[in-house]
């Protein structure tokens, strides 16, 4: 498994693609406010230990935002966020 990149241009992204705010964001990962503030206010990728990058990134999971990644297959091209498409229903 590769490296876990998230920018904080990302992270700003997923918030305002969920409607949430930094504080929201905090308690859906089980972080700390203060942790979301540094992480979005770093440049470029977010550093910081795996552990607490793994929890963001799980969190905009589970809330259904999937993070491109700078190499991943989209038309678009470069790194972004999205939604999820949503769980095929049963019949």
């Amino acid at each position: 498994m590769g490296p876990l990149l998230i920018t904080a241009a990302q992270m700003r992204a997923a918030r305002a693609l969920l409607g949430i705010d930094q504080r929201q964001l905090a308690e859906l990962s089980g972080m700390s406010l203060p942790t979301i503030q540094r992480m979005e206010a770093s440049e470029g990728n977010v550093r910081g230990v795996v552990e607490t990058l793994t929890k963001v990134i799980e969190a905009f999971n589970r809330a259904g935002v999937e993070l491109i990644a700078e190499d991943a297959a989209s038309s678009g091209g470069g790194r972004g966020v999205r939604f999820k498409e949503p769980a095929p229903r049963p019949d």
